[in-house]
């Protein structure tokens, strides 16, 4: 079926605010989505419905069965398939004015100038504190505006950063609001989320980038909005652009921004079911197997020894043997997998792996 885009758009054009020009304005922009997970595959769907002329997606991940209570756009007989070409996919069949591409692999700082260099908006929907730094920390660099997302369990985050303002000078940025990267917070696979929570949060971000398309309204600038949605409560940080240019400068030329989650897996540390089934087998006339679980309230198809939450897990304080084999256990094998390096950085000669795609794929 062909439509026009004044039938597609109409009750966006029907408003003052946007009218003709404003639609215009949309289908002339273009706008980075980094992250196809619970804030990225919503905010690329709703930035293409409103008319979004041209939108790049990001994302290495594929779809596992525990992202579906929140990922809304894909479904069951996708399970597997890489993120960002099955929603390329979604949006081509209902946004036939926005041009639409991705790259399937992770962000990094390798290639993260190239990414953003075509595109008049990033978006940051990923789930990986690393990740956020860079992609702030190139957007200053490359005077780029940033618009922010972030979740913890039943908080939700949003910003716009480092937006041009009318004296020259630029907003505010993520480190005027967190200087230092924590290293304790855990991703939602670690402290859990509500769906609820993650659809406000994505579709605030795209309020945020129709808004600095079309010039409507007051984003957010300079200031941080922080919403709970268990008391449907909400207060804003304000902020100041204090944090200069040459300092992040110097940290992009000193940080890795690694993230072990993002990063190909080293295959001597990973054992798959199959393997693991093996030793379970074994186990009966040996007690060599020791099986950690770094998640808690995992659905289990089998015994572990201990459970201690990657969030209190220090391989120093372990009670370690060297005879042992040691397997690593979360949902999907990403938590596992950091537990994983952080014994073989204490023990290099210990016999531990992580279990491949975790109980989810076993």
């Amino acid at each position: 079926m062909r439509v026009s885009k004044n039938q597609l758009f109409k009750r966006q054009i029907t408003l003052t605010e946007i009218g003709e020009e404003g639609q215009q304005k949309l289908q002339n922009s273009s706008v980075l989505v980094v992250g196809c997970g619970g804030l990225g595959s919503p905010i690329a769907v709703y930035l293409a419905s409103s008319g979004i002329g041209k939108i790049h997606l990001v994302d290495f991940d594929t779809v596992d069965v525990s992202n579906l209570h929140r990922q809304v756009f894909y479904s069951l007989k996708d399970i597997d398939k890489p993120k960002a070409a099955v929603l390329s996919e979604f949006i081509k069949d209902r946004a036939p004015f926005t041009e639409v591409s991705f790259t399937n692999k992770p962000i990094t700082k390798d290639n993260v100038f190239k990414l953003i260099s075509n595109y008049d908006i990033v978006v940051d929907g990923t789930d990986s504190l690393p990740t956020k730094y860079l992609l702030n920390d190139a957007c200053v660099l490359k005077n780029k505006p940033l618009v922010y997302g972030s979740l913890y369990k039943f908080d939700g985050y949003v910003a716009t950063f480092n937006v041009l303002q009318n004296d020259g000078t630029y907003s505010s940025n993520l480190r005027d609001a967190f200087p230092k990267m924590a290293t304790d917070i855990p991703n939602c696979e670690e402290a859990g989320t509500l769906n609820s929570i993650v659809g406000i949060i994505a579709t605030q971000q795209v309020n945020e980038v129709l808004k600095l398309i079309t010039g409507i309204g007051k984003p957010l600038i300079n200031e941080l909005l922080i919403y709970n949605s268990l008391q449907n409560s909400q207060l804003k940080m304000k902020l100041k652009a204090s944090f200069s240019n040459k300092k992040i400068e110097e940290l992009f030329h000193t940080l890795t921004y690694f993230d072990a989650a993002c990063s190909t897996q080293n295959p001597d540390w990973l054992i798959t079911s199959d393997e693991l089934k093996e030793l379970l087998s074994l186990q009966k006339q040996s007690k060599s197997l020791e099986i950690i679980a770094v998640l808690p309230n995992l659905d289990l198809p089998f015994k572990v020894d201990k459970i201690i939450p990657i969030q209190k897990f220090e391989a120093n304080k372990l009670s370690i043997d060297f005879n042992k084999t040691y397997v690593m256990v979360c949902q999907r094998g990403l938590t596992s997998y950091k537990a994983t390096q952080l014994l073989k950085g204490k023990y290099p000669e210990l016999k531990v792996a992580s279990l491949i795609g975790g109980v989810s794929s076993y």
